[in-house]
Parts: C-alpha cells; sequence; structure tokens
C-alpha cells in the first residue's frame, strides 16, 4: 500500500505544476496525495517558502525536494 504524501506549494508556481504532473501517473495508480498551500499559514512559508515543491510523506515526516522524477518519487515511497 502507498504512503499518504502531502506537496507542499503555491498558486502561480511553475516548478510545482511541474511537480504534480510528475506523480499524477502515480496517484492514478492509488497514491494518495493532498496539495497543500504554504501561502497560509505563515509557518510553512517560512519552512518551505525557498524550497518548493517538496514532497512529504505523512507516514515517516520524510521529505524529497525538488528536482525529482516520477523514479525518484517511486524510491522515496518504498
Amino acid at each position: 500500500m502507498l504512503p499518504e504524501c502531502q506537496l507542499f506549494g503555491t498558486l502561480g508556481c511553475h516548478l510545482c505544476e511541474v511537480a504534480e504532473a510528475e506523480i499524477m501517473p502515480l496517484v492514478e495508480h492509488g497514491l494518495l496525495v493532498e496539495l497543500v498551500d504554504i501561502a497560509d499559514p505563515d509557518d510553512l512559508t517560512e519552512a518551505y517558502g525557498l524550497r518548493i515543491p517538496v514532497l512529504r510523506r505523512v507516514d515517516t515526516g520524510a521529505e524529497l525536494d525538488w528536482p525529482f522524477d516520477s523514479q525518484q518519487v517511486v524510491a522515496f515511497l518504498r
């Protein structure tokens, strides 16, 4: 079973859109991904403002910073 994830990003972020497109095939195969906008609250902006997009596993808290491709995401989820 695939772990639940969060994708930290914000509206208007081109790299965030590219990251979403990269993980979409995995979502179509059952990966649950919550899109989290870092613009609110402020603590997320501080933590992720210079790093987005970031994929985070909910179960372990492990984070995968951009750039990543689908193969790296699969390895990250194992």
